[in-house]
């Protein structure tokens, strides 16, 4: 014979789940620690930094599908990212950006020089 089991109701409640925050104070940490070993940040500023990157990872996320979108693929590739790099970032920190992302990657790009405004 089967037991039975017990109706959903008759079980003590569970608390309900918060749902993930999206955070990235652990990476801020981790490049602070790196660049200037004996630096602190205040929580008002990691608030600030978070709000900051938040707003870059969802301009670059939105690009980078309509990039891939226009191109009618239906998967977003690296190649639509980094293009969506170059247009959302200005001049340089695209430059510095695409250069910290190639070389994990080990991928060579064609030169990219924005035109002088």
């Amino acid at each position: 014979m089967k037991a039975s089991r017990t109706p959903p109701s008759a079980s003590p409640r569970k608390k309900a789940r918060r749902p993930p925050v999206r955070s990235w104070s652990r990476h801020i940490r981790k490049v602070l620690r790196q660049v200037q070993c004996d630096l602190g940040i205040s929580r008002t500023a990691m608030d600030v930094m978070n709000c900051f990157l938040d707003d870059i990872f969802d301009r670059l996320a939105s690009e980078a599908s309509q990039l891939s979108r226009i191109s009618g693929s239906k998967t977003l590739s690296g190649r639509d990212v980094l293009t969506a790099v170059r247009l959302v970032l200005p001049g340089e920190l695209a430059k510095h950006a695409l250069c910290e992302c190639i070389k994990p990657a080990g991928v060579k790009l064609p030169v990219f020089d924005p035109p002088d405004h």
